[in-house]
């Protein structure tokens, strides 16, 4: 690695953000990312895209947000169907006990209760349930959220008024509560935790300023809104439920008196929902058979009880019920010649066809250059015939994916990929919105015969669970991507979770990342960061004293030294920082960014022309590009080579600028250069994942600048991802038998 020396120069860092006003109010959207994927959930708000020019013309982003409410009805459904949300089978004891004798007495009638919770048949092992086909997305008009009467907005803004609350909240009052949102704001004041922001003791303000002496930390209310206020707290960190003994305890930390009781009136209300899951989820071992004549019980496995929001719990059940579909539909006669695709390939591709010749699904691991794999899969089964597409993250992901596979046609290794079925590359989210992709059949199911998800540890509980669930029966999933980078924003780790649960073949690549930067990355996967030779100064470490001096060298590096140096320009270089407040966050080097890069007054939003934004059409999606103008209509931008316009009301809550970007906005992106910014404020947000996420995205010159001294070593050594708590394995073992193992490449 080359180091450049130290300078005694301070640049101003950029204007902090603004603090706390008092009374309940939303929370600073540009909050540290903290190196927790949830934070990137909370920091990015739903906005939808719209053409002005063509008013009928519907946007990617609301056409995928029509599709997620359509799956989400249709989980309704299907729960509706069920006797019970999950299996609970298993005896407790103690307070687990408890906890479940209280739900039991909702179910008697002893209390009143929303919803019933009676233990559902367990399905039988290696079955799969009958499909449930999602219908045709019907799009709703771009950038028209959802509308609420001024009438009940003013009605809101009145009760807020008068609890001390900021006015400004009313319509997200009022959107969140829907009909008669103001009664239930004076019955409950403590719904007005719902609104994305609000913290329990601006809440705690708001319901004593309303209710007087009869509020109190044991009302009943405040322990019901809490409990679903830490499970929502829980879900942005990645939770797809938490254990209930942790959230008794999250609760007891709030001033809950009892909070047993505060779970068992969530639960009741139907607010919550409670699971049982056996902790070994393995085979169960043969118990040597009792002395006859003797009556013993048999030994219970041990178990913990769980409490999610109903939202995350049933997305989970359904990508479990969606995934076992897969595996078990797979035609036990297929006339497609696998064998002589897997005979032209070698290695870990011809490994990767076999497996997929002989399961419904496969996930597939490895680094940036192992994506050549899936490429040469998705362009031999193109030529064998079939209907092959492959879905990545994010538009650059297409691209480079798109480039893989021209490179795969041009060397011979296709029969055929020409336009039959469309282009075979699209985004996760222009196939569920059907703007990109084969589109779907009559029964609402995707029109393709193999789908590749590249990126897949980004996938959510709920989106992976739409993709499960859009899969034909006979159609083939093969998951793949870097285990060793960030997990998703959204709640849950599929692509984890399902390397845990080994109900399905592994295939791990063996192409390695190439060069300096792909050795130091490979290197830090293991838990170790090396020094590499790098010659062409491929890695510089860039040493500073404090966050003045990151963001004056960040800003000389990018406009000057690596255009100069190396050959990049600036604007083919992402910076990397782990959070978006402090002195050296997204904010402060954004801004010190664009006054030297796009000076401008900032007229629109603090927007100008050509500065180079990070837009969010929905939360825990980033897509980059730049401003092109504004006017009435509002922000015109340029994404991924495709127009945007964002109405003026969404783009405070939707477009940032994007020179610097956080890892977890970065993950999916690869440019020529990366500076990554470590001030040393950053060192306890640095984990394993961070550093490979945000080292990973550079392909020609990676930039460090360094403040944080021996805290990057002992992240890389020690600190791994933060562990979320998912019930997905446990789900999966219940309905997918192991397969066989896969016959090595030879």
């Amino acid at each position: 690695m080359s180091t450049e020396p130290e300078t005694t120069e301070d640049a101003e860092p950029g204007a902090p953000g603004a603090g706390a006003a008092d009374g309940p109010q939303t929370a600073d959207a540009t909050a540290p990312e903290g190196g927790d994927a949830g934070a990137e959930a909370t920091a990015e708000t739903e906005a939808t895209a719209a053409d002005g020019s063509e008013a009928a013309k519907l946007s990617e982003a609301a056409a995928e947000l029509a599709a997620q409410r359509l799956e989400r009805e249709r989980i309704e459904r299907r729960k509706a169907e069920k006797q019970g949300p999950v299996q609970a089978g298993t005896k407790l004891s103690g307070k687990a006990a408890d906890l479940l004798a209280a739900v039991r007495a909702v179910e008697s009638g002893e209390k009143p209760v929303a919803r019933a919770f009676r233990e559902p048949e367990p399905a039988p092992r290696g079955a799969a349930p009958e499909p449930a086909r999602r219908p045709q997305p019907v799009l709703a008009p771009a950038g028209a959220p959802s509308a609420v009467a001024p009438e009940a907005v003013e009605t809101v803004r009145a009760v807020l008024t008068e609890g001390g609350a900021p006015d400004a909240l009313a319509p997200q009052v009022a959107a969140a509560l829907g009909e008669g949102a103001d009664d239930q704001l004076r019955e409950d004041p403590w719904q007005l935790l719902r609104v994305p922001g609000v913290r329990p003791e601006q809440a705690d303000q708001f319901a004593r300023a309303l209710l007087g002496a009869e509020c109190g930390p044991d009302d009943e209310r405040r322990g019901r809104a809490l409990t679903v206020w830490l499970l929502e707290q829980a879900a942005i960190a990645g939770h797809t439920a938490l254990d209930a003994s942790a959230l008794a305890a999250a609760l007891a930390q709030r001033s809950v008196p009892d909070p047993d009781s505060a779970v068992q009136s969530a639960l009741a209300e139907g607010e919550a929902l409670v699971f049982q899951d056996a902790l070994d989820t393995d085979a169960p071992v043969a118990a040597a058979p009792a002395p006859e004549g003797d009556e013993e019980e048999p030994e219970e496995r041990p178990v913990r009880v769980l409490v999610g929001l109903e939202r995350y719990a049933l997305a989970e059940e359904s990508l479990a019920d969606g995934l076992a579909r897969v595996v078990n539909s797979l035609p036990k006669e297929d006339a497609t010649d696998w064998a002589s695709a897997a005979a032209s390939a070698s290695g870990s591709t011809a490994e990767l066809i076999r497996a997929v010749a002989g399961h419904g699904i496969v996930l597939h691991t490895g680094g940036e250059a192992s994506r050549a794999e899936p490429a040469a899969l998705v362009a031999a089964a193109r030529g064998l015939g079939l209907r092959a597409y492959a879905a990545a993250h994010t538009p650059d992901g297409r691209r480079r994916f798109a480039a893989l596979l021209g490179a795969t046609e041009n060397a011979g290794a296709s029969q055929d990929i020409g336009d039959d079925h469309g282009r075979p590359e699209v985004t996760v989210a222009g196939l569920l919105s059907g703007t990109e992709g084969p589109g779907r059949d009559p029964e609402g199911a995707f029109a393709l015969d193999l789908l590749v998800v590249l990126d897949a540890p980004q996938l959510d509980v709920e989106t992976a669970a739409m993709l499960a669930e859009s899969l034909p029966d006979g159609a083939r999933l093969v998951l793949s991507g870097d285990p060793g980078v960030l997990w998703s924003a959204g709640p849950g780790r599929v692509f984890a979770d399902l390397l845990a649960a080994r109900v399905c073949p592994q295939v791990a690549s063996r192409t390695p990342d190439p060069g300096p930067i792909g050795e130091l990355v490979s290197g830090i996967g293991i838990g170790e960061l090396n020094q590499v030779e790098a010659p062409g100064k491929e890695v510089v470490i860039v040493p500073v004293r404090d966050a003045g001096e990151a963001v004056h060298r960040t800003v000389q590096l990018v406009a000057d030294s690596v255009p100069r140096a190396i050959g990049i320009p600036a604007e083919q270089t992402q910076v990397i920082t782990p959070g978006h407040g402090g002195a050296a966050g997204t904010r402060a080097l954004n801004t010190a960014l664009k006054e030297r890069l796009n000076p401008g007054p900032g007229r629109f939003g603090g927007f100008d022309p050509g500065d180079r934004i990070a837009y969010s059409p929905e939360p825990g999606r980033t897509v980059p590009g730049h401003v092109v103008k504004a006017d009435a209509d509002g922000l015109h931008l340029e994404c991924a080579g495709a127009p945007v316009v964002v109405p003026q009301e969404r783009v405070e809550q939707s477009v940032r600028h994007g020179w610097a970007l956080t890892a977890h906005q970065a993950v999916g992106l690869r440019l020529p250069a990366a500076v990554v910014v470590l001030p040393g404020d950053a060192a306890q947000a640095l984990t394993r994942p961070w550093i490979y996420t945000a080292f990973g995205r550079a392909e020609r010159h990676l930039s460090v600048v360094h403040g944080v001294d021996q805290a990057l070593a002992r992240a890389v050594a020690e600190v791994p991802q933060k562990p979320r708590t998912t019930r997905l394995p446990a789900l999966l073992k219940a309905q997918v038998p192991v397969p066989a193992p896969v016959p090595a490449a030879s």
